[in-house]
């Protein structure tokens, strides 16, 4: 099975779960889960811990899954409340009106927090031989997802009157994705903190070329408000470095983290992840690492 069907069938049982499995259920909050995680996207974090897992030798794959689920379901639930009229006050998500256009601003709020409940879920249903990894995976999560420097406190920061960049990219984007290569390595069987640097890296560049695609792009190109950063004032890699300079820094992350991936036995297949989202992420011009 390739990684996107993994993944799509993993998210699907877990919101399946969530849902009540039909029975018992308010039906239009059961309904805002589904709406929020399809259509799927890129799938780039699960993607991306499924792949270390499968690096570090993936020995027991159905923890594999639920870790990957688990950060799905949280990036998903980060976009559902980024978008709500006390954040981004966005109207389009993945080309369809945001959840609370569809559903009213109350199911909103409480599809991310359930979606929030369901990652914690997936992880704490597991077997007892699986009890050990999955409690690291849940710390590991709880981590990069709340305060002092998880997605919240990335969210936190645009309340600043002074945003250190580096802390703000760091804990906005950066910290899911060092979620991803440590839980895809402890899912394994694997110590998390070789993975970190990564992770990191990944995670900033991935913050830099979607603050390039919000300066250059339009909202048909990006299926959601372009300008954003501008418009709220927040803090950018172009602001801060410029267009062309974005770009360099940008290509300098990415050589950066090929050159920090831990020895393993996918070592050679996580370098060419890597390459590919490079040439995928520049939105001006591709990139050579």
């Amino acid at each position: 099975m390739d990684l996107s069907k993994r993944i799509d069938r993993a998210m699907m049982n877990a919101i399946t779960r969530a849902q009540g499995n039909g029975e018992g259920a308010p039906g239009r909050l059961a309904a805002a889960l589904n709406y929020a995680v399809t259509p799927g996207g890129a799938r780039i974090r699960p993607t991306i811990c499924l792949s270390v897992a499968l690096a570090c030798g993936d020995d027991r794959p159905a923890l594999s899954d639920r870790a990957a689920t688990a950060l799905e379901l949280i990036h998903c639930a980060s976009l559902v409340h980024d978008d709500l009229p006390a954040f981004d006050n966005a109207d389009f998500r993945r080309g369809k009106p945001t959840v609370h256009l569809a559903f009213s601003e109350p199911l909103a709020v409480l599809t991310g927090d359930s979606l929030i409940i369901a990652a914690f879920d997936v992880l704490a249903d597991v077997a007892d031989d699986d009890a050990l990894r999955a409690l690291k995976l849940t710390r590991l999560l709880a981590r990069h997802t709340g305060m002092p420097h998880g997605i919240c406190a990335g969210q936190g920061w645009e309340s600043e009157s002074k945003v250190d960049l580096g802390a703000y990219h760091r804990s906005k984007t950066a910290a899911l994705f060092v979620a991803a290569t440590q839980m895809g390595a402890v899912a394994a069987g694997h110590e998390p903190e070789a993975w970190a640097e990564l992770g990191a890296r990944i995670g900033e560049a991935f913050q830099v070329a979607d603050d390039l695609r919000d300066a250059l792009y339009d909202e048909t190109a990006l299926g959601k408000p372009a300008g954003q950063d501008a418009i709220h004032q927040r803090p950018s890699a172009v602001e801060e470095y410029g267009v062309q300079g974005a770009i360099r820094h940008l290509q300098d992350i990415l050589s950066g983290a090929i050159s920090s991936i831990p020895s393993c036995p996918g070592e050679a297949g996580l370098a060419q992840l890597v390459r590919l989202y490079a040439e995928r992420m520049t939105p001006v011009a591709p990139v050579r690492v």
